[in-house]
């Protein structure tokens, strides 16, 4: 009797099995995560401030690894990465684009959140080649409405977390509605998915350094994005606090080529409490 075995096709790792490995960027070692195919253009994750690796939503990680080749991974002097944090926009950018030359990538897509999507609208601007299309979420132009105040927003929902017992993010990243705090608490589970091999938090040096840049970009002048013909895709929550929703309305304006998608009631990091909607939207973005 002859049997057919089925071949099965092999098993998708998520993003809380993925191991963390290190590429050696001139002399300092950055860590990060690879899921997904492993051709076609991959999509290099720059996260938001004070984030390392285990703060992506898996949701999001995962979902758009299903079709796409996904590397998150910590800037220098971040979690699991070496080096001393720089404290401008556009140092970190030169810094993520030697990661990206060291994993020998001549073209890359970018999803770029908050703090990571001021790197990577200065990743382009410094190597217009290097880069496909963007994701810009919960993000806006140097010298954005408010974003130089980020800090002192930020202080003060550590403040407020800590006095109610709360992680900071239920007010930095949600609104307070019903729905909102709702998506919080969802959120905050997935992120402790993975056990294994978990990232090691910021140093409080590194988001200090962070801090500085946000304030300083905050303050800058605003770059002329009208040269910029790449394709963009700019998502945010239509009640951000942190960065403030008007930025991105006015960041997709600056863009000759880019689309705007607000999501109702969400808050700065809409891509993860509607992470179906915007795994959805971005993998259509992308694939088009």
């Amino acid at each position: 009797m002859n049997v057919h075995h089925l071949s099965r096709p092999a098993a998708i790792i998520k993003h809380r099995d993925v191991p963390t490995k290190t590429v050696d960027v001139g002399g300092t070692k950055f860590a990060y995560r690879e899921l997904g195919p492993t051709s076609g253009v991959p999509v290099i994750f720059l996260t938001h401030l004070s984030a390392v690796l285990d703060n992506w939503d898996p949701r999001v990680v995962d979902g758009i690894a299903a079709k796409r080749r996904v590397i998150t991974f910590d800037n220098r002097g971040v979690g699991a990465s070496g080096g001393s944090t720089p404290n401008t926009v556009e140092a970190m950018a030169r810094d993520a684009i030697a990661f990206i030359r060291a994993l020998g990538f001549e073209q890359v897509d970018l999803l770029g959140l908050s703090l990571g999507g001021f790197i990577a609208q200065a990743i382009v601007q410094l190597e217009p080649d290097l880069v496909r299309k963007i994701i810009l979420a919960g993000t806006g132009p140097a010298g954005g409405i408010g974003i130089d105040r980020v800090t002192f927003v930020t202080i003060f929902d550590m403040v407020r977390a800590a006095l109610t017992i709360k992680d900071p993010k239920n007010y930095l990243f949600f609104t307070q509605t019903p729905n909102g705090k709702k998506a919080a608490r969802e959120f905050l589970q997935r992120l402790k998915e993975r056990i294994n091999d978990r990232d090691k938090p910021i140093a409080l040096g590194a988001f200090r350094q962070q801090l500085k840049a946000v304030r300083a970009f905050g303050q800058e002048r605003p770059a002329d994005l009208s040269r910029i013909r790449h394709p963009v895709l700019v998502v945010n929550g239509d009640h951000d606090r942190m960065v403030p929703t008007s930025n991105s309305v006015d960041l997709a304006r600056r863009f000759p080529n880019a689309e705007l998608v607000l999501y109702e009631d969400g808050g700065h990091t809409a891509i993860f409490q509607y992470h179906a909607a915007f795994v959805e939207k971005a993998l259509e973005f992308l694939e088009a």
